[in-house]
């Protein structure tokens, strides 16, 4: 909970506790919160200790930590067996080359590894040529490209918008 917390915040609090409660009270409030907070630790360990008792031998290895959802999702999915091949996941997952493909996409331009892919699939199939020339890559625009998805289609190819009602709102 006060794992956070620096040198300067520390100091900040102990001119303000000795501003605010005075040199010769200070000692004495002192005191008094460290008993509070061991009587405090001492009654949360009995209580815990009672609901072991209560719960049996079957929940010896229960832990109130395990109550929070956060613990307990990442102590499930996190402990060392990767059962669900998250860890796969994770590392075939390249954002920057899926970002990547997208802009190629929109953009109109084929990506990388699309064609590389091309060429291979072609120099597998055979369709390389007589003379075994590799394919040329045109990057101009033709009929048979996808249309461009940031333009507006024209009007006629809009549908017309709902007649406007009044007594509808």
């Amino acid at each position: 909970m006060f794992n956070d917390i620096g040198a300067l915040e520390l100091l900040t609090l102990g001119v303000l506790a000795v501003l605010v409660f005075g040199p010769d009270k200070l000692p004495k409030l002192i005191q008094d919160v460290t008993r509070t907070i061991r009587k405090v630790r001492e009654f949360s360990d009995s209580a815990k200790e009672d609901i072991r008792t209560e719960l049996g031998p079957q929940f010896k290895d229960f832990e109130f930590e395990d109550l929070n959802p956060k613990t307990f999702v990442r102590k499930q999915l996190m402990d060392g067996n990767d059962d669900l091949g998250l860890k796969e996941i994770r590392e075939s997952f390249d954002l920057r080359k899926e970002i990547t493909e997208v802009t190629d996409a929109v953009n109109g331009r084929a990506s990388a590894s699309d064609t590389a892919s091309d060429s291979a699939n072609s120099a597998a199939n055979g369709s390389a040529g007589a003379n075994g020339a590799s394919p040329s890559t045109s990057l101009t625009k033709t009929d048979d490209t996808k249309p461009d998805l940031l333009k507006k289609a024209p009007a006629a190819d809009r549908p017309a918008p709902p007649p406007f009602d009044a007594d509808a709102t």
